[in-house]
């Protein structure tokens, strides 16, 4: 069999170590220099690749100021990066030329054929690197989407896993994170919070807004400035809605609900204390009820 018949068959001069070993008179010199050749370069090129291309690389995202997380995956791909021009060395410096020709062929078709078996893969993976370059969120934060919420616990360039309040983990593909909408209540430095009120059609409305922002007042967790308003927003059909507006700082979803409930919680006991009511739908019911074949009835007694 010749080179164009079997492809990756190692027929190779042995490079300078084949040489360097016929002149010897070693036997087996050629294909002793294509072995050793082969191991060598790809040896040599790989370490002191990796070694350059690592520490350019760190150089590079430290100066971008690149989280932890993504310099991971990163450094990954360029360690893949590194061992494929290596091969190519080893392969060359071996004198495998024709398997280098071989190679790039058959990489050519296979990278054709994966291209369109993993077109969901690749979209995950691009939307991974716009995760990375745009941050719309990071390692810990609180985000909501499509119904869903939780604390992102890491980011993958085909992934993101978030573990939701209930403590279940939800591995998403980055492609669902980039092509809706994100909501991310932690990614500023504070976070407004609404909180409705409803007291009754007789009870002082004055009153009831004086209480909603002394409790805001007391409250540590909630911020001072922006200062906390109180907006009557509903006349509806058995209350009327007084919609609170408080700020807390450095928000988190334990800050979030921690807050809100102690907020909730001493309003009501003022509400209670000041004879406020929180009333609750009334249902009226109104209409005829007959009972019928009375007559016949009345006639069978008789």
């Amino acid at each position: 069999m010749n080179a164009l018949a079997v492809p990756l068959q190692l027929q190779g001069d042995g490079g300078a170590i084949g040489r360097i070993l016929t002149e010897q008179n070693v036997p087996y010199a050629e294909t002793l220099g294509t072995l050793l050749g082969l191991v060598l370069g790809f040896a040599v090129v790989y370490i002191v690749g990796k070694a350059v291309v690592s520490s350019a690389l760190n150089r590079v995202l430290d100066r971008r100021g690149a989280d932890e997380h993504a310099k991971k995956p990163l450094m990954k791909i360029a360690t893949l990066v590194v061992a494929f021009v290596a091969l190519g060395a080893g392969f060359a410096f071996a004198g495998l030329g024709n398997i280098l020709q071989s190679l790039a062929t058959i990489g050519a078709a296979a990278t054709l054929a994966i291209g369109f078996a993993m077109q969901d893969v690749i979209a995950n993976f691009v939307a991974g690197i716009f995760i990375f370059t745009d941050k719309p969120f990071r390692i810990n934060d609180w985000i909501e989407w499509d119904g869903n919420s939780g604390i992102v616990e890491d980011i993958s360039f085909r992934v993101t896993r978030v573990r939701t309040f209930d403590n279940e983990l939800l591995t998403v593909p980055n492609s669902q994170l980039t092509d809706g909408v994100i909501k991310n209540p932690v990614a500023k430095d504070k976070l407004r919070l609404q909180v409705p009120f409803g007291i009754g059609y007789d009870d002082d409305i004055q009153q009831a807004t004086d209480i909603i922002l002394d409790e805001a007042e007391k409250h540590d967790g909630i911020m001072t400035t922006p200062e906390p308003s109180v907006r009557l927003t509903e006349l509806g059909d058995s209350s009327v809605t007084l919609k609170s507006r408080i700020w807390i700082s450095q928000p988190s979803r334990a800050d979030f609900v921690k807050t809100r409930g102690e907020y909730v919680t001493a309003v009501k006991q003022r509400f209670d204390e000041e004879g406020i009511d929180i009333p609750y739908p009334n249902r009226t019911l109104s209409g005829e009820l007959s009972v019928g074949g009375m007559d016949r009835l009345v006639q069978s007694n008789d």
